[in-house]
């Protein structure tokens, strides 16, 4: 078996890639604020991480942990299933 050479472009060490431009990477909106128990009560925090249409916005986007992440689905499906967040909006 042979190996088969690489000849695309190696990547250079930074995110920014060839181009020279920093990318900053954004902070975490729930440790900046300092919030550690996320209460489905909480409509105003919770509606940050819904879209315009009422879906659940992804991680990439939030840039919040995966367990955040899982604890901000519970809550969000717990405060719908009471009455206190649209399933979905117009």
């Amino acid at each position: 078996m042979s190996r088969r050479s690489d000849t695309s472009k190696p990547s250079s060490g930074n995110p920014a890639g060839r181009y020279g431009k920093p990318v900053k990477s954004r902070p975490n909106p729930l440790d900046e604020a300092d919030i550690t128990y996320i209460d489905y009560k909480d409509t105003d925090l919770l509606r940050r991480f819904l879209s315009d249409r009422g879906k659940i916005r992804s991680r990439r986007v939030t840039r919040v942990s995966a367990q955040q992440q899982r604890r901000l689905a519970r809550a969000i499906k717990n405060a719908r299933e009471m009455g206190l967040l649209p399933y979905a909006s117009r």
